[in-house]
């Protein structure tokens, strides 16, 4: 028996607001499915030239007022990033809150508009520790 990774699905509250996150990370829009009758969107984002790992965003039309709640139960979401430095100073300099920074040099979390939490992982070896992350301290949970 075999198994194949397919994607993550999460619910989103604002569309567009969800989208900016994701595409400050790196992702892009893969495909796209509007149902007139079932009053949702599904928009798949994936990063470039891994189109077959997209987190699909899902989006209904009429609201969801349980959104956003704390998501802590669905776990996270993690991607590897080049330069977790890099990486975190753009993502704060475009208004995300740093929830884990990367003190040790190897991970960070942040936190998706919907409140899902993202793991941010530093490919290969770890770096050295650097301010101003080393001495910053975590803000709300991750």
């Amino acid at each position: 028996m075999t198994i194949r990774y397919l994607h993550t699905m999460v619910r989103v509250k604002d569309l567009e607001k969800s989208m900016a996150f994701y595409e400050l990370l790196g992702l892009k829009e893969t495909r796209r499915i509007d149902s007139e009758q079932g009053r949702f969107s599904l928009i798949f984002m994936a990063p470039p030239g891994q189109e077959e790992c997209p987190v699909e965003l899902t989006y209904n039309w009429d609201g969801d007022e349980g959104l956003p709640s704390d998501s802590r139960h669905f776990g996270h979401l993690a991607y590897s990033v080049d330069d977790i430095y890099a990486m975190c100073d753009h993502l704060q300099k475009n208004g995300v809150t740093i929830n884990r920074p990367p003190r040790d040099g190897r991970m960070a979390f942040v936190r998706s508009p919907d409140n899902i939490s993202v793991e941010l992982l530093q490919a290969g070896e770890a770096q050295k520790p650097a301010e101003p992350w080393a001495s910053m301290e975590n803000t709300g949970h991750w």
